[in-house]
């Protein structure tokens, strides 16, 4: 927490070009933006969409402080608490609470698995419906005449990705591990005794699974 003499200060970046499109469902990240959507629209969404989208603007995608995420929640969630919202940004971008910090939920394959037929995608972000099930959680991938067929162009009706998962997850492992690092020193603090020497690129579904697809 930032001026806050007690804690390690995690250096997350300022960007607020990147928070507001996060906040705004423009990410280029189909399953981001759809739950971003609904959140907007609706002021509810799913206990692992929040997962999904908080670790993406903090620890998994973004490197963006948990405190900015956490007053977009404020203002959108209708059964926003401060104290839970406060605590779960906090556990979600493993400022507290939880240190498996090398496991992120991946912006694709997450939802892929939840929805295979990308059915949410298409309810809220209609403009992607015309995709192919093989396609829609990354339709950057789809050929030229798939997007001409489904009419909607990347970089041109839908924004393109705004970072490359793979490669910002494995720095910011990286930069997160040094944080733990310098909590380590600390008496009474083993907080590295459980990270593996191959802490995996970031692709995994989520706090509580090693899986990396």
């Amino acid at each position: 927490m930032e001026f806050n003499p007690i804690c390690v200060q995690i250096p997350w970046d300022r960007n607020p070009e990147a928070l507001a499109k996060w906040a705004e469902g423009q990410t280029g990240f189909p399953w981001i933006d759809a739950v971003m959507t609904q959140l907007r629209q609706e002021g509810w969404i799913h206990h692992l969409a929040r997962h999904a989208v908080a670790c993406f603007l903090t620890r998994g995608d973004l490197w963006i402080s948990w405190e900015e995420g956490m007053k977009v929640f404020e203002e959108l969630l209708l059964d926003a608490d401060w104290s839970v919202n406060a605590g779960s940004w906090m556990w979600l971008s493993c400022s507290s609470f939880f240190q498996q910090f090398f496991h992120c939920y991946c912006p694709v394959g997450f939802g892929r698995r939840t929805d295979p037929n990308g059915d949410y995608i298409r309810r809220y972000l209609p403009i992607l419906r015309g995709f192919p099930a093989k396609f829609i959680y990354d339709p950057w991938n789809a050929p030229e005449s798939v997007q001409k067929i489904a009419k909607c162009v990347i970089g041109v009706h839908y924004p393109k990705p705004m970072v490359n998962h793979a490669e910002a997850s494995r720095i910011n492992i990286e930069r997160m591990k040094q944080i733990y690092q310098q909590l380590s020193c600390y008496r009474g603090l083993g907080l590295l005794a459980t990270v593996p020497s191959n802490s995996g690129d970031g692709n995994g579904a989520g706090p509580s699974s090693g899986d990396n697809t």
